[in-house]
C-alpha cells in the first residue's frame, strides 16, 4: 500500500507504472509526499521500500501544462548526467519522459537530496559567500559538448510597469534592454540560481556552520555569460532581503574567484534586464515565498521592492 501525505502527493496511474520499471529489483514505492515551492513543475518525494527493509527517496518532477516540456527535460536531464562527473552537488538522474510516451505528463525522475531551502533573513551572512561559491563552481563547468545559448524571454514590449510607479524611471530602463547585449565569454549557466533552487544544511546549534548540499531545478541549464546568473541572483535577493544584498553577492561572486563583464556598464546591463525580467512574474516567484513562511511578501510588497531596486539600479546608470 502507498501512503500518502496529501491528496495532492497521489501519482497517476501511469507515472506510477513508469517509476516501477525504473526502481531496483524487489524495491517498490511505499510513499508519497509532494514538495512545495516550486512554480513550473509538479514536484513529488517518493519513498522506496527496499528488499532489505529500508527505504530510499526519489523525486518526481512532471511539467502539467507547461510550454516547451520536452526542451526543458531533454535540457535538465542533459545538465544532471554532465554534472555527476563534477563537485556541483546535483540530483542524479534516474529516468525521463519528456515526451510523455509512458507517463500521464512529461516526467523525470532523480536522486533525492538532504537539506532545505533558506528565504529568511537569519543567516544571510553565511549564505551569501555559500552562494557565491557555489555560483562559481558551476561556471567553471566545462561540458564537453556546450549546452544550448540561453534565450533572453523579457523584451522591451513584454515587461510589465507596476502601478504608481515613476514611469520616466522604467521607460529609461526599458530603452537599456533594446540595446544589444555586450560581448562575453560564455559559461556553462543554471539559468535559475536563487536561494530557492539551493538546499542547505544548517545545524540548529551552529548556524554559521551551514553548507549547500544541493543545487536543484535544471531545466533552464544554458551557455552565455555569467552576469546572467549573478544578475539573476542578485535581483532575487534585493526583493527578498533588500537591496543592499544585490551588491553583497556580485561582490562574493567576484571573491570567490567568478569573473564577471569587464566594465561597470556592462554589468548594469545585465542587473536591469534581470530586474525587468521578475517584472512579468512577480505573483509567480512572491506566492513560494510565501509559502515558506515569508507571508510579508505580498505581491504588491515585492512589486514595491522591484520598483526600487530598477530606480537604484538606474541611479547607478546615471
Amino acid at each position: 500500500m502507498v501512503t500518502n501525505h496529501d491528496e495532492a502527493a497521489a501519482v497517476r496511474p501511469l507515472t506510477l507504472a513508469w517509476v516501477s520499471r525504473h526502481l531496483e529489483a524487489g524495491e517498490r514505492i511505499v510513499g508519497t509526499q509532494a514538495l512545495h515551492g516550486g512554480i513550473t513543475a509538479e514536484m513529488r518525494r517518493l519513498t522506496i521500500g527496499r528488499r532489505d527493509g529500508g527505504t530510499r527517496d526519489l523525486v518526481l518532477r512532471s511539467f502539467v501544462n507547461v510550454e516547451h516540456a520536452e526542451d526543458r527535460l531533454h535540457r535538465e536531464a542533459g545538465a544532471l548526467t554532465l554534472l555527476t562527473e563534477t563537485g556541483v552537488p546535483a540530483p542524479g538522474l534516474v529516468a525521463v519522459d519528456p515526451t510523455a510516451a509512458y507517463c500521464e505528463y512529461p516526467s523525470l525522475l532523480m536522486t533525492h537530496l538532504a537539506g532545505r531551502t533558506v528565504l529568511d533573513d537569519e543567516g544571510l551572512e553565511t549564505h551569501v559567500p555559500l552562494l557565491a561559491r557555489q555560483l562559481v563552481a558551476i561556471h567553471a563547468v566545462r561540458p564537453a559538448v556546450r549546452p544550448r545559448k540561453y534565450v533572453a524571454l523579457t523584451t522591451a514590449e513584454t515587461v510589465v510597469i507596476p502601478k504608481g510607479v515613476d514611469v520616466a524611471v522604467w521607460t529609461a530602463a526599458i530603452d537599456v534592454i533594446r540595446k544589444p547585449a555586450p560581448p562575453y565569454e560564455g559559461r556553462f549557466l543554471h539559468r535559475d540560481f536563487q536561494p530557492g533552487n539551493v538546499l542547505f544544511d544548517v545545524p540548529p546549534s551552529r548556524p554559521a556552520g551551514a553548507r549547500i548540499t544541493g543545487v536543484v531545478d535544471w531545466a533552464a541549464a544554458s551557455w552565455g555569460p555569467t552576469d546572467l546568473d549573478v544578475a539573476h541572483c542578485s535581483t532575487t535577493l534585493a526583493l527578498l532581503h533588500g537591496p543592499a544584498w544585490d551588491l553583497r553577492f556580485a561582490e562574493a561572486y567576484e571573491d570567490a574567484g567568478g569573473v564577471p563583464a569587464a566594465t561597470a556598464s556592462e554589468r548594469l546591463y545585465w542587473r536591469v534586464r534581470s530586474g525587468l525580467a521578475f517584472s512579468e512574474e512577480v505573483r509567480l516567484v512572491s506566492q513560494p515565498w510565501r509559502e515558506a513562511g515569508r507571508t510579508e511578501l505580498t505581491t504588491r510588497a515585492v512589486e514595491e521592492r522591484l520598483d526600487a531596486y530598477v530606480t537604484a539600479l538606474m541611479d547607478a546608470l546615471v
